[in-house]
């Protein structure tokens, strides 16, 4: 197990980096994580993670990157859900990145 430092925080991850407890996440704990991934946080990025937290509270699971694709189109448009933009702003594993800056578990049926 490693941790995250933020501010005077320090934020236990897992042996993937994803937070231990989803109570630690923040705005600034997503953009440390963003840091690590050597990526940074645009509106777009905000976006997406907000969305994801919302499908995290709906439904109570880190969607794979097909249900990711799909509720996104259904909540943002088909400009935004689809494949292409989503590889673009998590780096080819949208579903995997997403989830851990949005601070919610590994998706279940992600490598």
């Amino acid at each position: 197990m490693s941790t995250l430092t933020v501010g005077e925080r320090s934020i236990a991850l897992d042996k993937d980096g994803y937070l231990v407890e989803l109570g630690d996440w923040s705005e600034e704990v997503a953009t440390a994580l963003a840091a690590h991934e050597q990526l940074e946080l645009t509106p777009e990025h905000w976006e997406v993670l907000t969305l994801l937290r919302a499908f995290y509270q709906e439904f109570e699971l880190s969607p794979a990157t097909r249900p990711l694709i799909k509720y996104t189109a259904l909540k943002l448009g088909p400009e935004k859900g689809n494949s292409m933009h989503l590889n673009r702003l998590f780096k080819g594993t949208p579903a995997k990145l997403a989830a851990k800056l949005a601070g919610l578990p590994k998706p279940t049926n992600c490598i």
